[in-house]
């Protein structure tokens, strides 16, 4: 009675485990048979303690009629298949009462018995250790005839998997620590032109989440650790989980052309996800798990037929195919046709906190200045609050583009709500126009002052022109400013190869590679960030997107990769993306320091280009001012001789202390002040006239200037 059995389990010796404890337990299962067996299991549920080598069931269900059936039980680990055998539920070995006919009712059994050790044993210690076990397990029940009467899968888990509340959590908390460093850094340099933020900063971090979620978005067959790995940065793309705002957008459907029937949030929690590869997964718990049908089944050992076939259906679950980005979002209880309504919602939760929190900071400083002073630098914020506040949403809506690029083509193609679909094409239209605006505004700009200037410097010196538009260019260095052009197209484009791609994997990854290999190419080539840890971290960060896809190209279905290679692949991109999330946390740390300790090189130059200008002023001070005369000559202390005395060089016509010094400069001296009696007088253009040469009489009395008022005495 135990061989069947005790072999399917030990066959989870090849299959890695999910979960962390000594208990293997399913969760959850699906039909496959689309629907067409005349036997219908309502539920199943088998748990396996390795500690007392103990199984416990509970199995329920109902068939048509009474027939005799053999079962087939057919396990796979890894694609490969790893046990296959077909038992008669009648035969005296593997007896199993309640299938000895199957009784034309309900039927119900649960119990539990011990497997012998020689079985158990052959389990590994690592099946109860690795996540998101990568196995199937099928059950066939067959007539006599050969005919297929059912067809059911059912998942095993127990407890680990790469789905963790806390990942989520984690990474919440790194995009918050770079968005309190990237205000940091934006208040400690205010608004002063040419002043950069550190990196990596919130929008470089964001982006990284968001590249990592859209990465699980593939119509791809992904090893499950992935799959649940991807699924923890959903938050980055808007995707929030909230029944109560589920339930509120399928009644805004239900008023405007939408199918709730098998597309809601009441019937995503009552359903399991199946996926192409055979993954079944229960919203409800969100726990990834592999199908490991009824293999145990056939131990039953107590049977009750007093359940009835209403109490049976209460508790069965609907199966769901899903895959692509439909699979992604349903696995966050958000329904397909959901997705856009929920990322529009919360972007507008988002922007209400962000008006509601600038504004409720500028009446504390108005009622902060009736009562006392308040830092010279806010008050940059008290008058130009408004500013602050459209580019923050400017902000906002630059960093989502990308991501609402995907969900607004993908509401076009798979939506049901003719109000939906309306709202996406608006807003895409309305961002679009904004960043369009931005663009044909600082390229006007650009094009002006390169024919006043001949460059582009004006964009990151001119104080109003880097406040208007900083945000855009503010990292770049002056000969790339334009390069958040390209980052516009490359957002626009991967959001809409995901979408449009959706249901062709191969499409969506190639296209997918070749955006971001053009990516990484122009960024190799102009290294456009004016600090080099910029350049550095955001070239990192590139080259690990364009490994990310080659990696996902891996998980293409038409290219028959084994899936051995596939979870092995997806466990090295696990662990290469959570070793540069972690690296981008530290870094967060560490380069705002830097950022706060290093004065900013657009900073640093202006300050050097005023230092040289206040230099060259005083250098021709004494052009600007009128020089007393002095009967002495000047003494020049510039000129040393050898011997360290000061002297005075030779100049051609110079002679003694009364006559002129030809290099002198004369332009801001009275006309014939102090002449000495004589009528000549000092040209601005020439110096002193050809009879202001001999020296004035000794005897000569002080007068005022000759003003040379004398040609006009007589008229």
């Amino acid at each position: 009675m135990w061989r069947p059995s005790a072999v399917a389990l030990a066959s989870l010796a090849l299959l890695p485990s999910v979960l962390g404890t000594d208990i293997l337990k399913t969760n959850g299962f699906s039909n496959c048979n689309n629907g067409t067996s005349t036997i219908k299991v309502n539920n199943v549920d088998i748990s396996f303690d390795r500690s007392t080598n103990k199984i416990d069931f509970d199995v329920s269900g109902s068939s048509t009629k009474q027939q005799f059936v053999t079962a087939e039980l057919i396990v796979t680990a890894y694609g490969i298949k790893v046990y296959n055998n077909t038992f008669d539920p009648c035969d005296d070995s593997t007896k199993v009462d309640q299938l000895c006919p199957v009784p034309a009712s309900s039927f119900s059994a649960n119990g539990s018995q011990v497997i012998p050790s020689q079985y158990t044993s052959l389990i590994p210690s690592i099946a109860y250790s690795l996540p998101d076990l990568d196995g199937t397990a099928q059950m066939v029940l067959k007539a006599k005839d050969g005919q297929e009467l059912a067809c059911i899968q059912s998942g095993v888990s127990n407890g680990k998997t790469t789905d963790v509340p806390a990942v989520s959590y984690v990474a919440a908390a790194i995009a918050a620590g770079a968005l309190a460093v990237s205000l940091l850094g934006a208040a400690a340099t205010g608004a002063h032109p040419g002043s950069t933020s550190s990196s990596p900063g919130f929008f470089e971090v964001m982006c990284w989440f968001q590249g990592m979620a859209m990465n699980g978005m593939h119509s791809v067959t992904y090893p499950g650790v992935y799959r649940s790995f991807a699924k923890n940065f959903a938050f980055s793309t808007g995707l929030i989980s909230w029944g109560g705002l589920q339930r509120s957008i399928d009644s805004f459907r239900s008023h405007t052309g939408g199918n709730l029937t098998n597309d809601s949030y009441d019937y995503l929690r009552n359903a399991t996800l199946v996926f192409p590869d055979g993954t079944t997964t229960k919203t409800t718990t969100g726990i990834a798990k592999r199908s490991v049908s009824l293999m145990l089944r056939q131990i039953t050992t107590s049977v009750s037929n007093n359940t009835s076939a209403d109490s049976g259906d209460s508790n069965s679950k609907e199966s769901h195919l899903v895959k692509g980005i439909q699979g992604y979002v349903e696995q966050l209880t958000i329904p397909q046709a959901n997705t856009f309504m929920t990322v529009l919602l919360i972007f507008a939760i988002v922007v209400a906190a962000i008006v509601v929190g600038i504004l409720l900071f500028k009446v504390i400083l108005e009622a902060w200045s009736l009562f006392g002073r308040f830092p010279k630098s806010l008050t940059t914020f008290r008058k130009e609050y408004w500013r602050i506040m459209a580019q923050t949403i400017t902000n906002l809506i630059f960093l989502l583009y990308g991501v609402w690029t995907l969900y607004c083509i993908y509401q076009f193609t798979h939506g049901d709500s003719w109000a939906a679909k309306l709202l996406a094409g608006l807003t895409l239209g309305t961002f679009t126009a904004i960043l369009g605006f931005y663009i044909f505004k600082i390229w006007s700009v650009v094009s002006k002052m390169k024919k006043i200037e001949g460059d582009a410097s004006a964009l990151f010196e001119n104080k109003e022109t880097w406040k208007k538009y900083k945000l855009f260019y503010e990292n770049y260095k002056k000969g790339y400013w334009w390069l958040f052009i390209p980052a516009i197209v490359y957002m626009f484009a991967k959001g809409c190869v995901l979408a449009a791609g959706d249901g062709h994997g191969l499409v969506q990854t190639i296209g997918q590679l070749i955006i971001e290999a053009l990516m990484l190419f122009l960024l190799l080539w102009s290294r456009p960030y004016q600090r080099k840890s910029g350049n550095w971290i955001n070239i990192i960060i590139q080259i690990v997107r364009v490994m990310s896809v080659v990696c996902i190209l891996i998980f293409v279905e038409e290219l028959g990769i084994a899936q051995t290679t596939k979870t092995i692949t997806g466990v090295v991109l696990i662990v290469v993306q959570s070793a540069l999330t972690a690296i981008l946390a530290f870094l967060i740390v560490i380069n705002s320091i830097i950022s706060c300790c290093r004065e900013n090189p657009h900073r640093k130059r202006r300050k050097a280009a005023q230092k040289n200008l206040s230099q060259d002023l005083e250098g021709d001070s004494f052009l600007l001012q009128p020089k007393p005369y002095s009967a002495s000559s000047p003494r020049h202390n510039r000129d040393m001789s050898e011997f360290g005395q000061s002297y005075e060089p030779m100049r051609a016509q110079a002679y003694s202390r009364f006559g002129p010094r030809g290099e002198e400069s004369e332009e801001t001296l009275v006309k014939g002040a102090a002449g000495m009696g004589a009528s000549s007088y000092r040209s601005l253009s020439q110096g002193r006239s050809e009879h202001a040469g001999s020296p004035p009489p000794f005897s000569r009395e002080p007068r005022l200037p000759d003003l040379a008022f004398e040609q006009y005495r007589h008229k």
